[in-house]
């Protein structure tokens, strides 16, 4: 084959391989889903009470109030009140918490469908030196693109400092 002819049949072929596999600007990409249509509701559930130096819980509740699935993921933050510390493990597993340990972030996938919740479980540490009696404020709230009314994303909740119990 003459080097002419050589020369026109790999460029024949180049060109055959870039119109069946097209070039790679003119392949699909993915697309972010539009936010959705939904209202997300933080529900206030207090911890139960604990006595200094005990550990409680907070069940951060969060509820789609709809109409529509999310399409984008959520994150719930908690502040909790001077006094008390996170302590893992947290539900969901991946959760955040700062350096001192009163702020953790919790994300959740897109796809938390209308009228249902989700939940992030924060084990809370009480100091040992708090008063038995003492009421702590603590508040989280939610966030998230697809909430259309940003009027329900807090909640606050207390933590009550219980009675140390007697030991036997």
């Amino acid at each position: 084959m003459r080097t002419t002819t050589r020369y026109r049949a790999a460029m024949v072929v180049g060109a055959a391989a870039l119109l069946v596999g097209g070039p790679a600007w003119a392949l699909p990409q993915p697309v972010a889903a539009a936010p959705s249509n939904s209202d997300l509701e933080a529900v206030r559930i207090d911890p139960d009470a604990a006595p200094p130096g005990g550990l409680t819980s907070l069940h951060a509740f969060v509820a789609n109030l709809g109409p529509e699935t999310t399409n984008s993921p959520m994150t719930i933050t908690v502040n909790l009140p001077r006094g008390t510390e996170a302590r893992g493990p947290y539900f969901p597993e991946d959760c955040k918490e700062s350096e001192d340990g009163r702020r953790v972030r919790c994300q959740f996938p897109a796809g938390l469908k209308s009228q249902r919740s989700a939940t992030a479980v924060i084990p809370i540490h009480l100091d040992q030196d708090l008063a038995p009696g003492t009421v702590l404020k603590g508040r989280f709230a939610v966030h998230s693109p697809d909430d259309r009314n940003g009027e329900n994303n807090r909640a606050e909740f207390d933590i009550r400092v219980d009675e140390p119990q007697p030991d036997n």
